[in-house]
């Protein structure tokens, strides 16, 4: 009988020992990878809690590289994830932060900067049974799952563009579960946060980008 690795398949969807630790934590990141508009070349990751603790023997670290490189959770290449970041040029680091309390338990920030230089921020909770959820964007509270086919519109905060944004919904014969707006002040950056029934079209990007409020627009199809 061979030896099993701890990154062999656990259970039916998933590598690694976790599924808060693993598997929510690839979550986490698959979710800030779907929000960045080009690959990423450097990412830094702030680890609090039993993140913080664990993460090593856990194989957090692996899986939110896993993530940050687009793997799902039962993607075998998660095991070798170090390797595959080096060989793409991705510079990466882990931090841990065991002095903060007033955090979910398994949180991590992430912040990443993609090959033009642009940086994405996210704060993300692993909530158990590998599920995850996003609470920050770019300092924005917001709270996503990714569990439905998800569109995410970061906007100027003006008058009318949420008209114009569920008029390009309509037009593509999409149904909304759930919309919700996040913003930082008012008339200054916002994100709106929309769920649907059945699948987004590749094609509503750009309808939603010729808004003229709108500044980036990411599908999240998980």
């Amino acid at each position: 009988m061979r030896e099993i690795s701890v990154f062999d398949v656990i259970g039916p969807n998933m590598i690694g020992p976790s599924s808060s630790h693993t598997a929510g934590a690839l979550r986490i990141a698959l979710l800030a990878h779907r929000l960045m508009e080009a690959p990423v070349k450097r990412v830094r990751f702030i680890l609090y809690g039993s993140f913080a603790r664990t993460y090593h023997g856990h194989g957090t670290d692996r899986a939110l590289l896993g993530g940050m490189m687009g793997f799902s959770p039962e993607d075998r290449r998660i095991r070798s994830s170090f390797q595959l970041a080096d060989e793409a040029g991705i510079r990466y680091s882990f931090e841990c932060n065991t002095t903060e309390q007033d955090v979910h338990p398994n949180t991590v920030k992430i912040t990443a900067e993609d090959k033009y230089g642009k940086v994405t921020e996210v704060v993300g909770e692993s909530i158990g049974g590998g599920n995850a959820r996003l609470r920050q964007i770019n300092g924005i509270n917001v709270d996503i799952a990714g569990e439905l086919q998800t569109v995410v519109v970061q906007q100027l905060d003006t008058p009318g563009v949420i008209a114009h944004i569920t008029q390009c919904l309509y037009e593509e014969g999409i149904n909304i579960a759930y919309l919700n707006v996040y913003r930082e002040n008012r008339y200054e950056h916002a994100y709106s946060v929309i769920e649907a029934d059945g699948d987004l079209p590749d094609s509503l990007v750009e309808k939603l980008k010729n808004i003229p409020a709108v500044l980036q627009v990411n599908l999240i199809k998980l």
